[in-house]
């Protein structure tokens, strides 16, 4: 089989792409570790700022809704928590343009891999309509991201149940760990996600710039998912807080408990000891050295004595 040098390029340029999603008249090309000559070649094809390109070439510490012409550029970051990543919080750079959807990305999204199948599968059965514009497959893929998102914090939730079981049933010390865990968890989460609010709602101007007014309702239903997740975590905060409380006044009862009954120990060993030693000293007057059985009476003394203080703690409630 022989191609033509255009042919061969065209085939050259898409294998040397990471990924290259089709539908209709939809492109989305799926990036990760962006090399240089990459982005040139998606810029040269897609009319990219000049900007824009050198942005995706390296990794943004600051999320942002920036508006280009006909395309926009965003920089979002997700959490990642109950996966082998290197990295508890993942960068996902988004180009959109009219037809087209480029992400960059330096670390593999377990919810952008699964949206990925789905789109291929809708692709090929053509079952379900993407929409008119890359806006609608951004808008599909954020969705699907955020589901990904709310998995994540369900888990916790039930981690969180299994947590409350466990400080019941007498484990609060093995859970001090569990549950610092947990927040650490819910605090990276909300630390992450909380530029979203930000970034969304600039999408929403900037948005309706390039797709029209009539996407405006699309990208305010982005944020009602935004919030959703964010009140998720705060709920689950609240609750870890009196878990948390909760947990710390048993293991201080229980501390509590511990050191009353090392002090009635001491209190109740003290006048035994004390007993045991005047019984003990050498002097001609003392009777239990020429006693027969005095070592039994001395035994006996202490017995009872211990004896009756027990009764006498038990008595007053200290035992």
């Amino acid at each position: 089989m022989q191609w033509t040098l255009n042919e061969l390029y065209h085939q050259v340029y898409y294998m040397y792409m990471k990924t290259k999603f089709e539908h209709k008249d939809l492109v989305w090309f799926d990036v990760e570790t962006p090399t240089r000559e990459e982005v040139q070649e998606l810029a040269s094809a897609y009319n990219i700022d000049r900007f824009v390109s050198e942005e995706l070439m390296v990794p943004s510490t600051k999320p942002r809704t920036e508006l280009h012409g006909d395309h926009l550029y965003l920089v979002l970051h997700f959490p990642a928590l109950r996966h082998s990543h290197k990295e508890k919080e993942q960068e996902v750079d988004f180009v959109i343009g009219k037809n087209f959807l480029i992400t960059t990305r330096y670390d593999t999204i377990d919810s952008l891999h699964k949206f990925s199948k789905i789109f291929e599968v809708n692709s090929i059965l053509d079952k379900q309509p993407v929409g008119d514009h890359a806006g609608f497959l951004f808008f599909y893929m954020m969705k699907e991201i955020y589901k990904a998102m709310e998995d994540e914090i369900e888990a916790i939730r039930i981690g969180l149940h299994t947590i409350e079981e466990k400080i019941f049933a007498g484990q609060e010390v093995g859970m001090v760990e569990e549950i610092s865990r947990a927040a650490r968890d819910l605090l990276n989460i909300r630390q992450v996600i909380e530029p979203h609010r930000d970034v969304l709602r600039e999408l929403e101007v900037a948005g309706a710039t390039v797709f029209g007014e009539s996407f405006t309702p699309y990208l305010k239903s982005l944020s009602n998912e935004y919030y959703r997740v964010h009140n998720h975590v705060m709920r689950n905060t609240e609750s870890l807080h009196e878990l948390r409380e909760t947990n710390n006044s048993l293991l201080t009862t229980k501390q509590n408990e511990t050191m009353r009954v090392l002090t009635i120990m001491a209190f109740l060993t003290f006048p035994l000891a004390l007993l045991v030693a005047i019984f003990n000293l050498h002097f001609t007057s003392n009777p239990i050295d020429t006693m027969q059985n005095g070592f039994w009476f001395v035994v006996a003394t202490v017995l009872g004595s211990g004896s009756i203080m027990l009764w006498y703690f038990k008595h007053k409630g200290w035992l």
